[in-house]
């Protein structure tokens, strides 16, 4: 059989694993897998699921090897490649109007400014996809491979304000790719980026109504108020949500929650933490996140935070250790923060714990989130205040795996500058509680 040659470069081999005990290294190509062209990394991961593989793998010598491997139902290989993908990164063709990245400044990393829209890191990162980019092709290996969930960013449901919205004349047509997921029994999440006088009020409950259709396989959709940065010159003049505003959103999102739940048992819409800050009103209950399927959306990350908190507490004994710790965070979190710190101070009465929220002056002061803070910002609202032994940071404010802020300011670096030992620390209430007492 004549195969065409799609080749993977293998970057690193596991030890103990079956590619190591079969003589695969660094540097040998994939080139097929029962006889399989493999396009990219859902491919790799459906066809090496199998017991009896044949790989084809080509050395840096242009020698081929064939091996037969036999292994247990999912047992993986124990290869990665210099592609995680094992493709090219697929970027955006939209140009939305409340786009995060066209609000950023000029100046960052290359990376920042890169928009990806690719269908694959929704399964693999929990990434929000248009679907604009997706084909029938890629359609139908999600659906034979029965690949799930896919997260989708819906924003509307009205097919012309979606066009106008994403600037795309086939955004529109794409959402009937949602009635093939549906139709293929593929579960989603979605998501709908609510900007003022835009996607809200009328139109909102056009879209609530739309995508409760496709329940049960639709699990669950967030509503979050658009980002908007001081970076916005020459670009779609949206406008802020008020107080007003986001009671009217949560109106609207608690009357169909309850309608939705009598019919189905399931919440399924679901408002972003902000909107409850800025309304003004108490955060729901962990019951009414039907399992907290959002929390990337920042949808119910205040509420888990404070009832891992609460938990954790609750097993601790209170001692007379002296412990002075700083804390930094953004300006949304900082209420919960601070009310956790006072409860550790209570319990623990040798223990002092500073809170500081830190204004976003490098996007803009409506930028409330702590993962958006900058090394800079920090630095310079932390001179000079009270920062005790440690100061600790969410890990939300660094980029993934590293100790390196958005503006690639590193932690050393804010060491030195603040004359404090940084400590960064997990996202769980669990773990904000092990920090302070960890001294």
């Amino acid at each position: 059989m004549s195969i065409k040659k799609h080749e993977h470069v293998i970057k690193r081999v596991l030890p103990d694993s079956i590619a190591k005990e079969m003589g695969i290294e660094p540097g040998d190509k994939l080139i097929s897998i029962n006889e399989n062209e493999v396009e990219d990394v859902f491919d790799y991961h459906f066809f090496v699921n199998d017991e009896e593989l044949t790989l084809l793998i080509q050395k840096p010598d242009g020698e081929e090897w064939e091996l037969e491997i036999e292994k247990d139902y999912e047992e993986d290989l124990g290869i990665e490649f210099e592609q995680g993908l094992m493709d090219e990164y697929r970027s955006c063709r939209n140009k939305c109007m409340f786009c995060f990245i066209d609000q950023m400044p000029k100046g960052m990393r290359e990376t920042l400014y890169f928009k990806d829209d690719d269908s694959r890191l929704s399964f693999l990162q929990g990434n929000y996809v248009t679907l604009t980019n997706m084909s029938d092709h890629d359609i139908d290996r999600i659906m034979n491979y029965h690949l799930e969930p896919i997260n989708i960013s819906f924003h509307t449901m009205n097919p012309d304000l979606r066009c106008r919205m994403l600037h795309n004349r086939f955004a529109g047509e794409a959402l009937k790719k949602v009635d093939k997921l549906y139709e293929g029994g593929i579960q989603m999440n979605g998501q709908i980026v609510l900007c003022k006088g835009v996607n809200d009020g009328e139109e909102l409950e056009h879209s609530i109504r739309e995508l409760t259709k496709y329940i049960p396989f639709l699990q669950s959709v967030s509503v979050v108020p658009v980002g908007l940065t001081k970076y916005r010159e020459g670009l779609y003049p949206l406008l802020p949500f008020d107080r007003e505003d986001a009671q009217k959103v949560l109106e609207t999102i608690h009357r169909w929650q309850a309608l939705i739940y009598k019919e189905y048992g399931i919440h399924f819409i679901h408002g972003g933490d902000e909107w409850y800050i800025l309304a003004g009103q108490e955060l729901p209950k962990e019951d009414q996140y039907d399992g907290y399927l959002q929390l990337e959306n920042g949808v119910g990350m205040l509420r888990l935070l404070e009832d891992e908190f609460l938990k954790a507490y609750d097993k601790t004994k209170g001692d007379n250790k002296v412990r002075e710790v700083s804390i930094a965070t953004g300006v949304l979190a900082y209420p919960y923060i601070r009310r956790m710190a006072e409860r550790l101070e209570g319990r623990f009465q040798r223990t002092k714990i500073y809170i500081y929220p830190i204004q976003n002056d490098f996007f803009g002061e409506m930028i409330t989130v702590s993962g958006l803070i900058t090394g800079q910002d920090l630095i310079a609202q932390l001179q000079g205040r009270k920062l005790g032994e440690r100061l600790l940071l969410p890990c939300n404010m660094f980029r993934s795996g590293e100790d390196v802020f958005l503006d690639d300011i590193t932690r050393s670096e804010v060491e030195d500058a603040l004359q404090v030992r940084v400590d960064i620390v997990k996202s769980s209430g669990r773990d904000f509680v092990e920090a302070v007492l960890s001294v």
